[in-house]
């Protein structure tokens, strides 16, 4: 497998990201990271899945779209994704995403529904039980915590970033080289030291629309591939409380006929894609929605 770059014309300047390929021909799956991620996020599922032909953009305001201007949000990603397909000469191809890429995922395959051959949503994609009218800065605050906080903080070194996830109670301090290197590439030279390279007003206007009930509860209801959902056991801080508790996942699997939801267990939110032993079942499960594919 070899791993480059791309840049793809989309509306205010040029889409990044990266790709993993093996020899040969082989299926094509289109990766969307989370709100504060960029496409390096994809890295275990990479190494677990070297057969497969895997895109991987950065969104609007991350890695290297950083610069990228708004407005941002779940339709604009999905046009950006639409656009970066066309100019990969990609016609239909699965599409997994993790977190609020599963979010992107639901409504590019809405608004571009001859683009996705079918889903898989990395637990993400389904509205969350939220207090009603919540602000936007407090969903950020509420749900995001720590990974959203360090946008505004600004780190003497590298190594201080690093330490900065360590210290998240998702990971324990159990942080390796490769999740470490995905870390450091999300760094910016600022001055007095480092700072994430993440756009908070891009965060802010993708929370926004996710919020809004007329993006993604109509895209759901609109479901029409073959859909699966990977539930995380633990929260975003380690925490018991899933992301998706048991009967909300259940709830939605019950209204919408095209969706299926499994299990991951012992692993949370952020390490179903980080850790080997989860990243595997996703990449099988991705491997899978190929195979089934017509």
């Amino acid at each position: 497998m070899t791993y480059s770059t791309f840049e793809a014309p989309v509306a205010g300047g040029v889409l990044r990201g990266g790709r993993w390929r093996p020899e040969g021909r082989a299926a094509a799956v289109l990766l969307v990271h989370g709100v504060t991620a960029h496409h390096g996020s994809w890295f275990a599922v990479a190494d677990a899945a070297p057969d497969l032909d895997l895109v991987a953009p950065d969104l609007r305001g991350r890695g290297g779209s950083r610069t990228l201007p708004g407005p941002a949000g779940m339709r604009e990603h999905a046009d950006d994704l639409a656009r970066l397909l066309d100019h990969l000469g990609l016609d239909r191809v699965v599409v997994a995403g993790h977190s609020m890429g599963a979010f992107v995922s639901v409504v590019l395959a809405d608004r571009h529904p001859d683009r996705v051959e079918r889903l898989v949503l990395v637990d993400g994609g389904l509205p969350l039980d939220l207090p009603a009218g919540m602000a936007t800065d407090d969903v950020i605050a509420a749900v995001l915590g720590p990974a959203v906080q360090r946008l505004s903080m600004v780190f003497p070194t590298r190594e201080a970033y690093v330490d900065f996830w360590r210290a998240h109670p998702a990971f324990s301090g159990d942080v390796g080289p490769e999740l470490a290197a995905y870390f450091d590439a999300d760094l910016v030279e600022v001055p007095g030291g480092f700072a994430s390279g993440v756009s908070i007003d891009r965060v802010r206007e993708d929370t926004a629309t996710q919020l809004d009930p007329d993006v993604l509860p109509p895209a759901l209801e609109r479901l029409r591939v073959p859909t699966t959902l990977l539930r995380a056991e633990r929260g975003l801080f380690d925490q018991p409380e899933a992301l998706y508790p048991p009967e909300l996942a259940r709830r939605w699997a019950d209204r919408l006929p095209m969706l299926d939801v499994a299990d991951v267990g012992d692993c949370n939110h952020y390490t179903i894609l980080f850790d080997p032993r989860p990243a595997e079942i996703v990449a099988r499960t991705i491997r899978a929605a190929t195979t089934e594919a017509p």
